[in-house]
């Protein structure tokens, strides 16, 4: 398995099995001369290794061939990130934390329910890794700060934040809603994802290295959703908010992206599938025929807290099965 430092020097890796984490690995030297390089491995891109060689002009008698080790890294490798996940006891908000928590990373949970966070803690304990979780309504500005100093205290850092809590609205036609009923909406959908993500820039600027925001639209911030106004202008917001939020800190290493689902079987949505006309009309429109489901998020998620996304910024990102394209 060849590939090539960027000195033009060529190393051959022996006997390597691309592995999930990280291995030692032994190479061989074909030309020698002192080089530190981080090259890409031409078989498998997400691997990176850093290689240093000094050669025959540094003491080194073995001046044409010699071996060394070197590390091998899966850019997918999440271990020593800390995850924040709002939301993230149960439907899609649970599916990203398994996949962080699959991956290696440490993953703090909040939501309003203790008993759904315990329930959520206990899978995610399966894992291997450090889990905490915290009640917490993120539509209060106190306790999102109370919460973010709390997840600090717990881990000393949080590499990646998704802000993933969300309620929902559909059944009052729009000239007969309430303000009342909109603001209840956007307080968490919107002023949430807003506290959230505002603590959370507010950490990785005085940790001065970088980080991965992601927060949680809807394909409805795309698409007209009849009886549910006050929920697709709430994450068609939150797509516009991580735009900026791109453009303004992508300078310090900060990224931004949201994720749009499409239609995901979980509680929020249970009532829709088990109207039938609802299927009918619905269901032939996605292109995979089949409803969305909360572990299909475990990979985006992943990839987005990930070194692998780490020139991704600005994006909004859709997760439908093919509804929107079909």
């Amino acid at each position: 398995m060849p590939c090539s430092v960027s000195s033009g020097i060529v190393i051959s890796v022996e006997d390597v099995d691309c592995p999930s984490s990280v291995v030692e690995v032994s190479v061989v030297v074909l030309q020698a001369e002192a080089i530190t390089a981080t090259t890409a491995i031409a078989a498998n891109p997400l691997m990176t290794a850093t290689v240093t060689w000094l050669g025959a002009s540094h003491g080194n008698e073995a001046a044409d061939t010699g071996r060394l080790s070197f590390v091998l890294m899966n850019s997918f490798d999440l271990s020593g990130t800390v995850a924040l996940v709002t939301g993230g006891n149960g439907g899609i908000g649970l599916g990203m934390a398994e996949g962080l928590a699959a991956a290696g990373a440490d993953v703090c949970i909040w939501g309003r329910s203790a008993e759904k966070n315990a329930t959520a803690s206990d899978v995610l304990d399966a894992y291997g890794n450090g889990v905490d979780s915290i009640v917490t309504d993120v539509s209060d500005e106190a306790a999102v700060e109370d919460a973010f100093a709390a997840t600090i205290e717990r881990f000393g850092k949080i590499d990646a934040c998704f802000a993933n809590a969300g309620v929902p609205s559909w059944g009052s036609r729009f000239a007969d809603a309430t303000v009342d009923e909109f603001r209840a909406v956007n307080s968490v959908n919107l002023e949430g994802v807003f506290l959230t993500l505002r603590a959370a820039v507010r950490h990785l600027m005085d940790r001065g290295e970088g980080g991965s925001l992601v927060a949680t639209s809807s394909l409805s911030s795309l698409l007209g959703m009849p009886r549910g106004a006050a929920y697709a202008s709430s994450k068609a917001a939150v797509s516009a908010m991580v735009r900026s939020i791109a453009v303004e800190y992508g300078r310090f290493g900060i990224r931004a992206n949201a994720i749009l689902p499409g239609w995901i079987e979980t509680d929020m949505t249970a009532g829709l599938f088990t109207d039938e006309r609802f299927q009918q009309s619905q269901l032939g429109r996605t292109s995979m025929r089949r409803w969305g489901k909360p572990d299909d998020f475990a990979g985006i998620a992943v990839y987005l807290a990930s070194n692998a996304s780490r020139f991704h910024t600005g994006d909004t990102i859709v997760i439908d099965g093919g509804y929107l394209v079909d």
